[in-house]
Protein backbone atom coordinates (compact mmCIF):
# COMPACT_ATOMS: atom_id res chain seq x y z
CA UNK A 1 0.00 0.00 0.00
CA UNK A 2 1.21 3.48 -1.34
CA UNK A 3 1.84 6.15 1.82
CA UNK A 4 1.78 10.15 1.10
CA UNK A 5 4.71 10.25 3.31
CA UNK A 6 6.62 8.14 1.13
CA UNK A 7 5.14 8.50 -2.38
CA UNK A 8 7.37 11.01 -4.34
CA UNK A 9 4.71 13.72 -6.11
CA UNK A 10 7.44 15.93 -7.50
CA UNK A 11 5.60 16.07 -11.74
CA UNK A 12 2.65 13.80 -11.03
CA UNK A 13 -0.70 15.63 -10.89
CA UNK A 14 -2.91 14.31 -7.33
CA UNK A 15 -6.21 14.07 -7.43
CA UNK A 16 -7.24 14.49 -3.79
CA UNK A 17 -11.00 13.19 -3.09
CA UNK A 18 -11.23 16.10 -0.26
CA UNK A 19 -15.13 16.10 2.00
CA UNK A 20 -15.78 19.96 1.31
CA UNK A 21 -19.24 19.75 2.12
CA UNK A 22 -19.26 22.88 4.14
CA UNK A 23 -22.45 25.08 5.13
CA UNK A 24 -22.66 28.26 3.57
CA UNK A 25 -25.23 31.23 4.80
CA UNK A 26 -27.63 32.79 2.53
CA UNK A 27 -24.63 34.98 0.93
CA UNK A 28 -22.58 31.94 -0.03
CA UNK A 29 -20.19 32.15 3.07
CA UNK A 30 -18.48 29.48 4.99
CA UNK A 31 -19.88 29.37 8.13
CA UNK A 32 -18.00 26.14 9.24
CA UNK A 33 -14.55 25.87 7.64
CA UNK A 34 -13.02 22.93 9.50
CA UNK A 35 -13.18 20.27 6.90
CA UNK A 36 -11.31 22.75 4.37
CA UNK A 37 -8.90 23.24 7.45
CA UNK A 38 -8.56 19.66 7.94
CA UNK A 39 -7.21 19.13 4.12
CA UNK A 40 -4.65 21.26 3.72
CA UNK A 41 -2.09 19.53 5.15
CA UNK A 42 -2.24 16.45 2.39
CA UNK A 43 -2.49 19.71 -0.08
CA UNK A 44 0.47 21.64 1.17
CA UNK A 45 2.50 18.00 1.62
CA UNK A 46 2.08 17.43 -2.59
CA UNK A 47 2.81 21.06 -3.58
CA UNK A 48 5.89 21.17 -1.38
CA UNK A 49 7.34 18.06 -3.60
CA UNK A 50 6.44 19.78 -6.61
CA UNK A 51 3.45 17.95 -7.52
CA UNK A 52 0.16 19.56 -8.37
CA UNK A 53 -3.14 19.23 -6.68
CA UNK A 54 -6.39 18.59 -8.68
CA UNK A 55 -9.30 18.76 -5.65
CA UNK A 56 -12.87 17.18 -6.47
CA UNK A 57 -15.74 17.24 -4.03
CA UNK A 58 -19.69 17.19 -3.28
CA UNK A 59 -21.51 20.50 -1.89
CA UNK A 60 -25.31 19.45 -0.56
CA UNK A 61 -27.35 16.87 -2.48
CA UNK A 62 -28.10 18.58 -5.73
CA UNK A 63 -30.71 17.45 -8.03
CA UNK A 64 -28.89 18.27 -10.78
CA UNK A 65 -26.74 21.57 -11.58
CA UNK A 66 -27.84 23.75 -8.90
CA UNK A 67 -26.41 27.36 -8.37
CA UNK A 68 -26.47 27.21 -4.76
CA UNK A 69 -24.30 24.39 -4.27
CA UNK A 70 -21.47 25.29 -6.46
CA UNK A 71 -18.09 24.54 -5.64
CA UNK A 72 -16.98 27.93 -7.09
CA UNK A 73 -18.23 29.43 -3.86
CA UNK A 74 -15.77 28.36 -2.14
CA UNK A 75 -12.23 29.24 -4.21
CA UNK A 76 -11.86 32.46 -2.68
CA UNK A 77 -11.71 30.48 0.60
CA UNK A 78 -9.36 27.38 -0.48
CA UNK A 79 -7.06 30.38 -1.89
CA UNK A 80 -6.86 32.06 1.13
CA UNK A 81 -6.25 29.06 3.47
CA UNK A 82 -3.39 27.79 0.98
CA UNK A 83 -2.01 31.28 0.05
CA UNK A 84 -2.10 30.21 -3.57
CA UNK A 85 -4.44 30.92 -6.94
CA UNK A 86 -6.69 27.73 -7.16
CA UNK A 87 -7.78 27.88 -10.33
CA UNK A 88 -11.97 26.78 -10.58
CA UNK A 89 -13.34 23.89 -13.93
CA UNK A 90 -16.69 24.81 -14.13
CA UNK A 91 -17.66 20.81 -14.62
CA UNK A 92 -15.53 17.66 -12.97
CA UNK A 93 -15.28 15.84 -16.23
CA UNK A 94 -15.09 16.94 -20.15
CA UNK A 95 -13.20 18.03 -22.42
CA UNK A 96 -12.33 21.58 -21.06
CA UNK A 97 -11.51 20.51 -17.59
CA UNK A 98 -9.48 17.72 -19.17
CA UNK A 99 -7.19 20.53 -21.08
CA UNK A 100 -7.31 22.51 -17.65
CA UNK A 101 -5.66 19.73 -15.87
CA UNK A 102 -3.31 19.24 -18.33
CA UNK A 103 -2.22 22.80 -18.80
CA UNK A 104 -1.45 22.71 -14.58
CA UNK A 105 2.00 23.22 -13.29
CA UNK A 106 3.84 22.30 -11.08
CA UNK A 107 2.75 23.53 -7.26
CA UNK A 108 -0.57 24.73 -8.51
CA UNK A 109 -4.44 23.77 -7.38
CA UNK A 110 -7.21 23.42 -9.74
CA UNK A 111 -10.68 22.68 -8.04
CA UNK A 112 -13.33 20.86 -9.99
CA UNK A 113 -16.99 21.39 -9.75
CA UNK A 114 -19.45 19.57 -7.58
CA UNK A 115 -19.22 16.24 -8.12
CA UNK A 116 -23.24 15.32 -7.57
CA UNK A 117 -24.10 17.89 -10.29
CA UNK A 118 -23.44 14.20 -11.91
CA UNK A 119 -25.86 11.30 -11.21
CA UNK A 120 -23.05 8.87 -12.24
CA UNK A 121 -21.47 10.05 -9.03
CA UNK A 122 -23.48 8.39 -6.85
CA UNK A 123 -24.47 5.42 -8.89
CA UNK A 124 -20.57 4.63 -8.80
CA UNK A 125 -20.38 4.52 -12.48
CA UNK A 126 -17.38 2.84 -13.99
CA UNK A 127 -17.05 5.42 -16.89
CA UNK A 128 -17.23 8.01 -15.10
CA UNK A 129 -14.90 7.18 -12.40
CA UNK A 130 -12.35 6.53 -15.51
CA UNK A 131 -12.88 9.80 -16.99
CA UNK A 132 -12.34 11.70 -13.41
CA UNK A 133 -8.89 9.33 -13.30
CA UNK A 134 -7.62 10.54 -16.52
CA UNK A 135 -6.93 13.70 -15.11
CA UNK A 136 -4.51 12.54 -12.76
CA UNK A 137 -1.05 10.59 -12.27
CA UNK A 138 -2.53 9.37 -8.91
CA UNK A 139 -5.29 9.58 -6.59
CA UNK A 140 -5.53 10.49 -2.91
CA UNK A 141 -8.47 9.91 -1.03
CA UNK A 142 -8.79 12.42 2.23
CA UNK A 143 -12.86 12.45 2.54
CA UNK A 144 -13.31 10.37 5.40
CA UNK A 145 -17.31 11.32 6.27
CA UNK A 146 -17.96 9.89 2.85
CA UNK A 147 -15.79 6.29 3.15
CA UNK A 148 -18.71 4.33 3.51
CA UNK A 149 -19.72 5.21 -0.01
CA UNK A 150 -19.39 3.28 -3.13
CA UNK A 151 -19.58 6.47 -5.07
CA UNK A 152 -16.91 7.01 -8.48
CA UNK A 153 -14.96 9.62 -6.92
CA UNK A 154 -14.33 7.68 -3.07
CA UNK A 155 -14.03 3.56 -4.35
CA UNK A 156 -14.99 2.96 -7.82
CA UNK A 157 -11.94 5.42 -8.96
CA UNK A 158 -9.53 3.44 -7.44
CA UNK A 159 -9.10 0.19 -10.12
CA UNK A 160 -7.58 2.97 -12.02
CA UNK A 161 -4.76 3.45 -10.00
CA UNK A 162 -3.51 0.17 -8.73
CA UNK A 163 -0.38 1.54 -7.84
CA UNK A 164 -0.84 5.02 -7.38
CA UNK A 165 -3.25 5.49 -4.82
CA UNK A 166 -3.15 6.09 -1.19
CA UNK A 167 -4.94 7.97 2.17
CA UNK A 168 -4.21 11.49 2.80
CA UNK A 169 -3.83 12.83 6.69
CA UNK A 170 -6.87 13.15 7.32
CA UNK A 171 -8.30 9.56 6.82
CA UNK A 172 -4.91 8.00 8.36
CA UNK A 173 -5.32 9.93 11.15
CA UNK A 174 -8.96 9.13 11.50
CA UNK A 175 -8.37 4.90 11.32
CA UNK A 176 -5.91 5.80 14.09
CA UNK A 177 -7.77 7.06 16.00
CA UNK A 178 -10.82 5.47 15.81
CA UNK A 179 -8.63 2.14 15.96
CA UNK A 180 -6.78 3.14 18.69
CA UNK A 181 -10.67 3.24 20.86
CA UNK A 182 -11.84 0.14 19.18
CA UNK A 183 -8.38 -1.90 20.47
CA UNK A 184 -7.90 0.39 23.28
CA UNK A 185 -7.31 -2.04 26.50
CA UNK A 186 -6.77 0.99 28.84
CA UNK A 187 -10.15 0.77 31.09
CA UNK A 188 -12.90 1.58 32.43
CA UNK A 189 -13.66 2.26 28.68
CA UNK A 190 -16.98 4.11 28.15
CA UNK A 191 -19.37 5.00 25.14
CA UNK A 192 -21.45 7.64 25.06
CA UNK A 193 -24.57 7.65 22.94
CA UNK A 194 -26.95 10.19 22.47
CA UNK A 195 -29.05 11.63 19.39
CA UNK A 196 -32.99 11.02 19.07
CA UNK A 197 -32.78 7.23 17.62
CA UNK A 198 -31.92 4.46 18.91
CA UNK A 199 -32.66 2.96 14.84
CA UNK A 200 -29.60 4.51 14.13
CA UNK A 201 -27.33 3.05 16.97
CA UNK A 202 -28.67 -0.14 17.36
CA UNK A 203 -25.88 -1.98 15.34
CA UNK A 204 -23.17 0.20 16.95
CA UNK A 205 -24.17 -0.31 20.99
CA UNK A 206 -24.41 -3.95 20.07
CA UNK A 207 -20.92 -3.69 18.43
CA UNK A 208 -19.66 -1.70 21.80
CA UNK A 209 -21.26 -4.14 23.94
CA UNK A 210 -18.12 -6.55 23.32
CA UNK A 211 -15.33 -3.50 24.00
CA UNK A 212 -16.59 -2.01 26.68
CA UNK A 213 -17.16 -1.07 29.89
CA UNK A 214 -19.75 1.66 30.48
CA UNK A 215 -22.78 2.62 27.98
CA UNK A 216 -24.10 6.12 28.42
CA UNK A 217 -27.41 6.65 26.88
CA UNK A 218 -28.65 9.78 26.48
CA UNK A 219 -31.06 11.98 24.21
CA UNK A 220 -34.26 11.32 22.44
CA UNK A 221 -33.10 7.44 22.62
CA UNK A 222 -33.31 7.69 26.22
CA UNK A 223 -37.23 7.34 26.14
CA UNK A 224 -37.43 4.25 23.95
CA UNK A 225 -35.63 2.30 26.23
CA UNK A 226 -37.59 4.01 29.51
CA UNK A 227 -40.72 2.82 27.62
CA UNK A 228 -39.45 -0.35 26.91
CA UNK A 229 -38.99 -1.40 30.84
CA UNK A 230 -42.31 -0.07 31.22
CA UNK A 231 -41.56 3.81 32.28
CA UNK A 232 -44.48 6.13 31.66
CA UNK A 233 -42.83 8.96 29.26
CA UNK A 234 -45.67 11.82 28.46
CA UNK A 235 -45.22 13.16 25.13
CA UNK A 236 -41.68 12.40 24.80
CA UNK A 237 -39.96 10.94 21.29
CA UNK A 238 -40.25 7.58 21.18
CA UNK A 239 -39.88 4.53 18.36
CA UNK A 240 -42.82 1.91 19.59
CA UNK A 241 -41.30 0.02 16.44
CA UNK A 242 -37.66 -0.79 18.45
CA UNK A 243 -39.47 -1.61 21.82
CA UNK A 244 -38.47 -5.29 21.27
CA UNK A 245 -34.57 -4.17 20.07
CA UNK A 246 -34.27 -1.94 23.31
CA UNK A 247 -35.41 -4.88 25.67
CA UNK A 248 -32.90 -7.06 24.02
CA UNK A 249 -29.90 -4.59 24.24
CA UNK A 250 -30.78 -4.25 27.75
CA UNK A 251 -30.78 -8.31 28.61
CA UNK A 252 -27.12 -8.20 26.56
CA UNK A 253 -25.61 -5.70 28.53
CA UNK A 254 -26.79 -7.17 31.84
CA UNK A 255 -25.81 -10.39 30.47
CA UNK A 256 -22.06 -9.48 29.04
CA UNK A 257 -21.19 -7.03 32.67
CA UNK A 258 -21.78 -3.91 30.76
CA UNK A 259 -22.79 -0.68 32.87
CA UNK A 260 -25.77 0.69 30.97
CA UNK A 261 -26.50 3.84 32.46
CA UNK A 262 -29.87 5.72 31.36
CA UNK A 263 -31.26 8.73 32.80
CA UNK A 264 -33.27 8.59 35.79
CA UNK A 265 -34.96 12.39 35.85
CA UNK A 266 -35.35 14.25 32.66
CA UNK A 267 -35.82 18.21 32.26
CA UNK A 268 -39.15 18.35 30.32
CA UNK A 269 -41.23 21.22 28.24
CA UNK A 270 -44.96 21.25 27.76
CA UNK A 271 -43.85 22.10 24.43
CA UNK A 272 -41.19 21.88 22.06
CA UNK A 273 -39.91 25.24 22.21
CA UNK A 274 -36.84 27.27 23.99
CA UNK A 275 -40.00 29.43 25.63
CA UNK A 276 -41.79 26.15 27.31
CA UNK A 277 -42.58 25.73 30.64
CA UNK A 278 -40.41 23.29 32.54
CA UNK A 279 -40.20 20.89 35.12
CA UNK A 280 -38.18 18.08 36.27
CA UNK A 281 -39.67 14.50 36.15
CA UNK A 282 -38.56 10.62 36.91
CA UNK A 283 -37.89 9.40 33.59
CA UNK A 284 -39.83 6.42 34.40
CA UNK A 285 -43.25 9.00 35.74
CA UNK A 286 -43.21 11.89 32.51
CA UNK A 287 -46.96 13.22 32.76
CA UNK A 288 -49.04 13.36 29.47
CA UNK A 289 -48.59 16.80 27.71
CA UNK A 290 -44.81 16.73 29.46
CA UNK A 291 -41.57 15.81 26.80
CA UNK A 292 -38.54 14.63 27.89
CA UNK A 293 -35.63 17.68 26.37
CA UNK A 294 -32.89 17.38 28.27
CA UNK A 295 -31.03 14.81 31.23
CA UNK A 296 -32.13 16.15 34.44
CA UNK A 297 -29.23 16.90 37.55
CA UNK A 298 -29.23 13.76 38.73
CA UNK A 299 -28.86 11.92 35.16
CA UNK A 300 -26.25 14.47 34.52
CA UNK A 301 -24.64 14.04 37.73
CA UNK A 302 -24.24 9.58 37.02
CA UNK A 303 -23.27 10.72 33.67
CA UNK A 304 -20.25 12.97 35.31
CA UNK A 305 -19.26 10.65 37.53
CA UNK A 306 -18.71 7.65 35.26
CA UNK A 307 -16.78 10.05 32.86
CA UNK A 308 -14.32 11.05 35.62
CA UNK A 309 -13.96 7.74 36.42
CA UNK A 310 -13.13 6.37 32.54
CA UNK A 311 -9.69 5.87 30.92
CA UNK A 312 -10.95 5.81 27.14
CA UNK A 313 -14.18 7.83 26.01
CA UNK A 314 -16.10 7.94 22.84
CA UNK A 315 -18.96 10.81 22.63
CA UNK A 316 -21.57 10.07 19.92
CA UNK A 317 -24.51 12.03 19.71
CA UNK A 318 -25.53 15.22 22.24
CA UNK A 319 -27.90 14.15 25.52
CA UNK A 320 -30.82 16.94 24.96
CA UNK A 321 -31.57 19.45 22.81
CA UNK A 322 -28.72 21.14 23.05
CA UNK A 323 -30.23 24.32 20.25
CA UNK A 324 -32.52 25.42 22.53
CA UNK A 325 -30.44 26.87 25.57
CA UNK A 326 -33.37 25.92 27.88
CA UNK A 327 -32.54 22.44 27.03
CA UNK A 328 -28.64 22.59 26.72
CA UNK A 329 -27.44 22.04 30.28
CA UNK A 330 -27.06 18.47 29.84
CA UNK A 331 -24.84 18.69 26.57
CA UNK A 332 -22.89 21.00 27.87
CA UNK A 333 -22.13 19.65 31.10
CA UNK A 334 -20.98 16.45 29.14
CA UNK A 335 -18.58 18.43 26.96
CA UNK A 336 -17.11 19.88 29.74
CA UNK A 337 -16.22 16.60 31.35
CA UNK A 338 -15.04 14.94 27.96
CA UNK A 339 -12.66 17.97 27.69
CA UNK A 340 -11.86 17.59 31.65
CA UNK A 341 -10.98 14.08 31.40
CA UNK A 342 -8.70 14.78 28.42
CA UNK A 343 -7.00 16.95 30.67
CA UNK A 344 -5.70 14.22 32.86
CA UNK A 345 -4.60 11.56 30.41
CA UNK A 346 -8.01 10.07 29.04
CA UNK A 347 -8.16 9.38 25.24
CA UNK A 348 -11.31 10.84 24.53
CA UNK A 349 -12.76 10.45 20.58
CA UNK A 350 -15.66 12.74 19.58
CA UNK A 351 -17.41 12.09 16.15
CA UNK A 352 -21.19 12.69 14.91
CA UNK A 353 -22.26 16.17 13.79
CA UNK A 354 -24.39 16.98 16.57
CA UNK A 355 -21.61 16.41 19.36
CA UNK A 356 -18.83 17.78 17.30
CA UNK A 357 -21.44 20.71 16.55
CA UNK A 358 -21.73 20.52 20.31
CA UNK A 359 -17.68 20.60 20.87
CA UNK A 360 -17.28 23.43 19.09
CA UNK A 361 -20.11 25.54 20.36
CA UNK A 362 -18.95 24.63 24.11
CA UNK A 363 -15.13 25.81 22.94
CA UNK A 364 -13.75 22.06 23.56
CA UNK A 365 -13.21 20.97 20.46
CA UNK A 366 -9.23 21.72 20.73
CA UNK A 367 -9.17 20.06 24.48
CA UNK A 368 -10.26 16.63 23.14
CA UNK A 369 -7.74 14.17 22.09
CA UNK A 370 -9.82 13.58 18.41
CA UNK A 371 -12.89 14.86 16.48
CA UNK A 372 -13.85 12.75 14.05
CA UNK A 373 -14.56 14.43 11.08
CA UNK A 374 -17.31 11.61 9.51
CA UNK A 375 -20.67 11.14 11.32
CA UNK A 376 -22.00 8.10 9.52
CA UNK A 377 -18.51 6.52 8.25
CA UNK A 378 -17.21 6.86 11.59
CA UNK A 379 -20.60 4.92 12.89
CA UNK A 380 -19.78 2.17 10.55
CA UNK A 381 -16.36 1.77 10.99
CA UNK A 382 -16.85 1.11 14.40
CA UNK A 383 -20.15 -1.44 13.83
CA UNK A 384 -17.19 -3.36 12.42
CA UNK A 385 -18.48 -2.62 8.68
CA UNK A 386 -16.45 -2.44 5.46
CA UNK A 387 -16.18 1.20 4.40
CA UNK A 388 -15.83 0.91 0.59
CA UNK A 389 -13.41 4.48 0.65
CA UNK A 390 -11.24 2.02 2.97
CA UNK A 391 -11.28 -0.92 1.62
CA UNK A 392 -10.73 0.69 -2.08
CA UNK A 393 -7.37 1.61 -1.01
CA UNK A 394 -6.44 -1.20 1.52
CA UNK A 395 -7.30 -4.18 -1.02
Amino acid sequence: MQSIDTYNFKGKKALIRVDFNVPLDDEYNITDDTRIKAALPTIEKILNDNGSVILMSHLGRPKGVEERFSLKHIVNHISKLTGRTVNFAEDCIGEKTCSMACDLKEGEILLLENLRFHPEEKKGDEEFAKKLADLADCWVNDAFGTAHRAHASTAIISKFFPNDKMFGYVINSELESVDKFINSSVQPVTAIMGGAKVSSKIGIIKNLMNKVDNIIIGGGMTFTFVKAMGGKIGNSLVEDDKLFEARELLKEAKEKGVNFIISVDALCGDKFDNNANTKTFSVHEIPEGWIGLDAGDESIKNFKNVIENSKTILWNGPVGVFEMPSFEKGTKEVAYSVAEATSNGVFTLIGGGDSVAAANQYGVADKVSYVSTGGGALLEYIEGKELPGIEAIRK
